[in-house]
């Protein structure tokens, strides 16, 4: 066909005037001109037949995906994450790139975007199209990123003391829960910075070890390329259970293994040997449980305080030091008695000023008594430093506060009462029963000054509650019940008594 002039003539789809040159150039390519493609020559009156067939075939890349790497999306200040562009189908093609992100002033034209020690700031959406030449993507879905600070382990102990032949287990954790990726780093002491091994514990799924030996333990989570660490977790001391030599020892003050109802008396845990301070732990069938101290005062018992009582020790300065159980020891209160002793005490009142004299009388048809008494640094006294035939007289002092019975030479107890002595020369007392009084019956308290023994304006608490306030000075309850039982104080001229507890008895135990 050389030296012939040529035209050209094409099938096409998707165009209404097809060119006459030997080359179709399609300046905007689009989907509508995929298909087949031919052409034909005519040069004056010769025309040749058509070509084959081209097919061209157009598609839209799919829609952009913008991921992560690594895959997080929350992550914490200080990580290193890429952010990627992905185009399905569009590989090969020279693709610019465009970015919505939180924080971009200057957004690349690249497919990924590296975040290199991430702040809160980077945190938000972050989506993206592809461009080549004149042709868009759609915008990708947006993947939201969230950047927190610094995050801190946690660490959780199943027990702080080892078992003898045992382990504890220990559990690491990074919150919140969300986040994922992490492993995690041991450490023993304060000062070691070498993480432990398989040598030093059993590892664990989820982040649990077992430790059989002691020591400060702490932890952190890392994760990523290089490794990101949280800040470590709080310490935990493990120690290893120990038994102490010393074997506690419960005592009743007074000695009495049965006491009846009314009465009072202190379960004591006592630990000899050594100046070691303890906590107190008390295990007991009665139904009402004691208190986690050295000494369990029980006021007004009653049978509920029946049982065996045992205690233990522990160290305060290492509390997985412990003693062994004490044996228990037994208390009986007998709902009804009549004793053959009672003691009776002038004046007939709890509370009394220094340097008063004070009368206890023991009463019953014997010829030998004495009059015992426990004080309150827990000294047990058993003869009375002036005693006359049955009577003990005092001139009180402070050392005289304690609980006192009687005893008789056969053996025979009275009921004990309780002696407080005011320290305050200048305040007030409370004037109260020594006995217990009976349900049904009146009772009047009141308050009294050494110069001054009738007051008015007296302010009287019940477990320090006020429940009298006006110009009278005594508090009078018409007929007692169980409930006007316990602490009772009295307030005059803002000047306090000590409290005195008042015990309750019902009718039918009158006669104790």
């Amino acid at each position: 066909g050389e030296g012939k002039v040529w035209k050209y003539e094409w099938t096409a789809p998707n165009t209404n005037s097809p060119p006459t040159s030997s080359e179709y150039r399609i300046s905007r390519v689009s989907v509508s001109h995929s298909g087949d493609y031919r052409c034909r020559g005519s040069s004056d009156y010769l025309l040749t037949g058509w070509s084959d067939a081209f097919r061209l075939t157009v598609s839209f890349p799919s829609k952009p995906t913008v991921t992560l790497q690594p895959s997080w999306t929350q992550i914490y200040s200080g990580e290193t994450v890429t952010v990627r562009c992905e185009i399905q189908g569009g590989e090969g093609a020279q693709w610019t790139y465009e970015w919505r992100a939180a924080k971009l002033n200057t957004p690349p034209t690249s497919n990924e975007h590296r975040i290199i020690r991430a702040t809160e700031s980077d945190s938000g959406g972050y989506s993206c199209r592809g461009r080549r030449d004149y042709f868009f993507s759609e915008w990708s879905d947006i993947i939201t990123l969230t950047v927190s600070y610094k995050p801190k382990a946690k660490l959780r102990a199943d027990n702080t003391a080892v078992p003898v032949g045992g382990s504890v287990t220990l559990t690491c954790s990074v919150n919140p829960s969300s986040s994922s990726g992490w492993k995690y780093y041991w450490y023993r002491d304060e000062k070691s910075s070498e993480a432990l091994t398989t040598q030093d514990a059993v590892f664990h799924s989820n982040g649990q070890i077992s430790v059989s030996q002691e020591g400060l333990y702490r932890c952190r989570g890392g994760r990523g390329n290089p490794v990101y660490y949280t800040e470590d977790s709080q310490s935990v001391r493990i120690g290893k259970t120990v038994t102490a030599s010393n074997r506690p020892v419960v005592t009743l003050y007074p000695n009495w293994s049965e006491i009846y109802r009314g009465e009072t008396i202190t379960v004591r845990c006592e630990i000899h040997g050594g100046d070691t301070e303890w906590d107190y732990e008390w295990e007991t069938n009665s139904m009402i449980k004691a208190p986690n101290q050295n000494e369990y005062r029980i006021r007004s018992a009653s049978s509920s305080n029946s049982g065996n009582y045992r205690c233990k020790g522990r160290m305060k300065s290492s509390q997985h030091q412990t003693t062994e159980w004490s044996d228990s020891v037994t208390l009986t209160v007998s709902d009804n008695v009549h004793s053959a002793a009672s003691l009776t005490v002038s004046p007939d009142r709890v509370q009394h000023f220094t340097s008063d004299s004070v009368s206890l009388t023991c009463e019953g048809n014997f010829t030998e008594w004495r009059v015992r008494k426990f004080s309150e640094d827990g000294r047990l006294y058993s003869d009375c430093r002036r005693m006359t035939g049955s009577t003990c007289n005092i001139n009180t002092s402070k050392s005289d506060t304690a609980v006192y019975w009687c005893e008789s030479g056969s053996g025979e107890f009275s009921s004990a009462v309780n002696i407080t002595v005011q320290n305050d020369g200048n305040g007030p007392i409370l004037v109260s029963p020594v006995h217990p009084v009976t349900e049904g019956a009146s009772v009047s308290l009141s308050c009294s000054l050494r110069t001054q023994k009738i007051l008015s304006n007296v302010f009287f608490y019940h477990n320090d509650k006020l429940i009298q306030n006006d110009t009278r000075g005594e508090l009078k309850i018409s007929a007692v019940s169980k409930s006007d039982e316990g602490f009772y104080k009295c307030q005059y001229s803002g000047r306090e008594s000590a409290q005195s507890w008042m015990s309750v008895k019902g009718e039918q135990d009158q006669n104790i």
